[in-house]
């Protein structure tokens, strides 16, 4: 049995919490996802349309890691339901953006503000004060974490 040092103790206890909140606060906006009846990765990706506008294919790819064969048969399913088109990028002649159509931003202007709200209800046992606190040490731990 593996007992370390007070450093490494505290470490693996952090860790631990760290990953059993997480697992519960995913599980919980799953679960709000979930009553929209749009699978995870498609709820990614119409939010990332929602709230940052048009992004190529090969973005939008790169930002969730789903390989560029998959990404194709996603936007084509998104496409299908008549929540995204592509576009032509008009920067490069090759490439296509793909952007939310009015039907999908009319179900983002429904759904997003219900969203947010479910989110909002996860951290409502902490302040404000103490928001802007864990995002600076979850970004420093970040960082920290990148840099090794």
């Amino acid at each position: 049995m593996y007992h370390g040092d007070k450093q490494s103790q505290l470490d693996l206890r952090l860790f631990r919490i760290w990953m059993k909140a997480s697992k519960v606060l995913f599980d919980n906006v799953r679960k709000d996802i979930d009553r929209y009846e749009i699978n995870t990765e498609h709820f990614m990706i119409l939010e990332l349309l929602y709230s940052k506008g048009p992004h190529p294919v090969q973005k939008i790819s790169e930002k969730f890691s789903i390989p560029s064969g998959s990404i194709t048969y996603v936007v084509d399913k998104l496409e299908k339901k008549g929540l995204v088109e592509r576009q032509s990028s008009p920067t490069d002649r090759r490439a296509s953006n793909v952007v939310l159509t009015e039907k999908g931003t009319m179900l983002f202007d429904e759904i997003f503000p219900q969203h947010v709200e479910a989110i909002s209800k996860n951290f409502s046992s902490v302040s404000d004060e103490e928001k802007e606190q864990l995002i600076f040490l979850l970004k420093k731990i970040g960082i920290g974490a990148q840099n090794l």
